[in-house]
């Protein structure tokens, strides 16, 4: 039987070798297998795979195997279609490229500032990930340079050209220099993904990965649409009105981990932090104490918790949701051990609704939402555990000294009956409980219209109505002046991928869009959030701010709107 392949066998350099071996990496998977040694050869690949099969290994190890670390210029470009697919690919390059001194990489995408991605770009960087629009734009303004690149990757290609950004791929490509390597990964290949490939690769060799990927089918999965700010508050929801015996709670930092679980520990609760930092007897402490019951809670990173197996872990929960798949697996696989059911609950925002349908796809089972606990939930898991707690004193007295007669003689002297007396120590026992807080939920998604594909930062060209500049703009809209029109080649599939991706809003809810010479107008849902405006105002679409302004119309309805602004949903 012949020895199982390692890293060491694909030609690797050794510090890509050594920071594999410092992450416990050692098996290259399938795809990274057969991709590596192919991008090591200067071919272009053409990959089929499901997220999670390790494919993000599979294109930046080879890219950073050609990076020059002395030349301070784009020689690698990543498209991907979501921001938080390019800060997980962003990340994974920093891990791999960790014994690589003076080794940068920058992610650029909508909904950022511009000035930290200006600064990267000016200082030098090797490789840049970014979104499709985010990248256009910065071409567009001369800010970003690909004469030097190397390797074009396209990853995801199929949710990228489904969510609108064909056109954005195409655009970039052609200001790729002709000799570049291009690698191109999508789970599926409809026609679209078929074209850019016919187009833009050269004699491509063709990979096909089988997706594996599964979930236990002991473990019950539910997600909860939870806004960031209130994540906390959902989060101790379900401490307090779920019955559970431990649990690992995911987060994506280490600082993370750190935060919250003393968070927790401020709310009562007995959480414990476990991430990379912490020295091995510490963590073998903590994870000690969570076998034994001296610890109910865990916070942890997935590199910190990989081959945990703790059999009175009964729930996980994703307080950061996963960027691949792989994760996902690995995290709720913490649960439902020896026969034993789990559960597993995973928060979602708004804009990860995309990340929660590519886990749904890959893991072929759908993720059903759940119903948060009410207030009314909430109180009445606190007075059953106090219920408890009282007859279990009652029926287990100890060895203590016997009060009653101290209770009798203060019934006595002050007039008081048993029920007062009792409702006192109970508030004496408890301490004060922090009411249960309201938590704003995000409206459910409205359903896409007919031959609209996936998320909303949906770039498809929406044509201008012209003619129609004159009068009031619909109830419940606001019209807006941008300075950006025709003469800066702008078209109207542009500037609704720009204002959906930089306000994070849904583009079926941008409205009318008429084009002129050196401006252009929109309608937007009335109530726009100033900190949303100020990001609009800096925004840039063909290489101009957009400096977004509201413009005033004495003959506008007065209320009676039902469309307010509401950020992606």
């Amino acid at each position: 039987m012949s020895e199982p392949l390692r890293f060491s066998d694909l030609g690797l350099p050794t510090p890509l070798l050594e920071a594999l071996s410092a992450v416990g990496y050692e098996a290259p998977s399938p795809i990274q297998a057969q991709t590596i040694p192919l991008l090591m050869e200067g071919r272009d690949v053409l990959g089929m795979a499901q997220t999670g099969t390790g494919k993000t290994a599979a294109f930046a190890l080879p890219a950073l195997a050609t990076v020059d670390v002395q030349r301070h210029v784009p020689q690698v470009l990543v498209l991907a279609p979501t921001r938080e697919l390019a800060i997980q690919v962003s990340e994974a390059f920093q891990r791999y490229a960790a014994k690589m001194p003076g080794f940068r990489v920058l992610p650029i995408y909508g909904g950022q500032d511009y000035h930290p991605q200006l600064t990267g770009l000016r200082r030098g960087v090797h490789v840049v990930v970014g979104t499709p629009g985010r990248v256009q734009d910065h071409l567009s303004r001369g800010t970003l340079k690909l004469d030097q690149l190397k390797l074009v990757v396209l990853d995801e290609a199929d949710e990228m050209l489904k969510m609108g950004f064909a056109e954005a791929v195409e655009e970039i490509l052609q200001k790729t220099p002709e000799q570049r390597q291009v690698a191109l990964f999508s789970a599926t290949m409809p026609a679209a993904v078929k074209r850019i490939a016919q187009t833009h690769l050269r004699n491509p060799a063709e990979i096909t990965i089988a997706s594996k990927t599964r979930t236990a089918e002991d473990i019950q999965q539910r997600y909860w649409p939870v806004r960031g700010t209130d994540k906390l508050e959902a989060l101790t929801r379900i401490l307090e009105a779920e019955t559970f015996d431990a649990m690992i709670i995911f987060v994506r930092t280490k600082a993370g981990t750190a935060e919250l679980s003393e968070r927790l520990q401020a709310r009562g609760y007995s959480a414990a932090a476990l991430n990379g930092d912490m020295v091995q007897a510490d963590r073998e402490r903590t994870v000690a104490r969570l076998k034994d019951g001296r610890l109910d809670i865990v916070v942890a990173t997935d590199v910190a918790a990989r081959g945990l197996d703790v059999e009175r872990i009964s729930h996980v929960l994703n307080y950061d949701i996963p960027t691949d798949t792989e994760s996902y697996i690995h995290r709720i696989g913490r649960t439902g051990r020896a026969g034993r059911k789990g559960e597993a609950i995973l928060f979602v925002a708004p804009r990860e609704r995309g990340l929660l349908r590519l886990i749904e796809r890959a893991t072929r089972q759908p993720i059903a939402e759940m119903q948060l606990p009410t207030r009314a939930d909430v109180e009445a898991a606190r007075d059953m555990r106090f219920r408890a707690q009282v007859l279990d004193a009652v029926t287990n007295p100890g060895n203590g000294r016997d009060l009653r007669p101290v209770l009798e003689a203060l019934v006595a002297e002050h007039q008081l009956d048993w029920p007062q007396i009792a409702t006192a120590l109970a508030r004496l026992a408890l301490g004060p409980q922090a009411p249960v807080a309201d938590l704003a939920v995000p409206p459910s998604r409205p359903a896409a219209p007919a031959g609209r594909g996936g998320d909303a930062a949906s770039e498809r060209p929406r044509k201008p109505r012209p003619g129609r500049n004159e009068g009031a703009p619909p109830a419940g809209m606001v019209r807006y002046r941008v300075e950006v029109g025709h003469q800066h080649q702008l078209r109207p599939g542009q500037l609704v991928g720009a204002i959906a991706n930089e306000a994070d809003l849904d583009s079926q809810f941008i409205g009318r869009i008429d084009i002129f010479d050196d401006h252009s107008l929109v309608d937007l849902p009335e109530g726009m959030p100033h900190e949303t405006a100020r990001i609009l105002e800096r925004a840039w679409v063909c290489g101009q701010q957009l400096r977004i302004r509201p413009v005033e119309n004495r003959s506008a309805p007065k209320g009676g709107g039902k469309k307010k602004f509401k950020k992606r949903t």
